[in-house]
């Protein structure tokens, strides 16, 4: 199977790191690493189907994201 061949665009770095600090403050049990892996891979769909990747979408989608994540999470045990 063919890798898939991301382009890049100028500019696509200097949105990323203020996405990634605005989400992982929002999502404080997900590991920020976790935040900036998501934001890097929306970032990198969106430009693969050739969507305009702004800050915006990028910041919106990858919140969607980060709340499925969050939301499929199983709910803690409590003590017997």
């Amino acid at each position: 199977m063919p890798a898939l061949a991301i382009r890049s665009t100028g500019g696509t770095t200097t949105f990323h790191e203020p996405v990634s600090a605005h989400l992982a403050a929002e999502f404080l049990t997900v590991p920020a690493s976790t935040v900036d892996r998501c934001v890097a891979e929306v970032r990198a769909c969106a430009e693969h189907l050739g969507i305009r990747a702004t800050p915006e979408v990028i910041e919106r989608v990858a919140r969607e994201h980060l709340l499925a994540l969050v939301n499929s999470a199983p709910p803690p045990r409590s003590p017997r």
